[in-house]
């Protein structure tokens, strides 16, 4: 298990938050389970961008993304060199801290 540091974001946890991950569990997942309601338009099927985080630390314990996020990534707002699909990445052993951008692209939101 992992625990997953989130920085504070305005909308989704204005203090920031530690979460822990369960064995398998993407980053997403954890959030969901904890009660931070990251946007996941395509029901984590990697078809979209709306889940995209920054990983802050510990970017290099993540496995490699796949050609599929790769490709998603390159349409995400705010892309940096450890971005991810936060519903592809799963923590390993290592602590991880990740960085909600404050906007995404999102085509079928109902929220805003």
């Amino acid at each position: 298990m992992a625990r997953i540091k989130i920085w504070p974001h305005a909308e989704l946890c204005p203090d920031g938050v530690v979460i822990e991950s369960l064995p398998d569990e993407t980053i997403c997942e954890a959030a969901l389970r904890e009660g931070i309601k990251i946007e996941h338009a395509c029901e984590m099927s990697a078809a979209c961008t709306t889940c995209h985080c920054i990983i802050r630390k510990g970017f290099e314990s993540l496995d490699d993304a796949s050609d599929i996020e790769e490709d998603l990534l390159d349409k995400a707002w705010g892309l940096e060199q450890t971005s991810r699909l936060s519903c592809q990445a799963v923590p390993k052993d290592q602590d991880i801290e990740i960085e909600v951008p404050k906007y995404n692209i999102n085509m079928v939101s109902e929220d805003h």
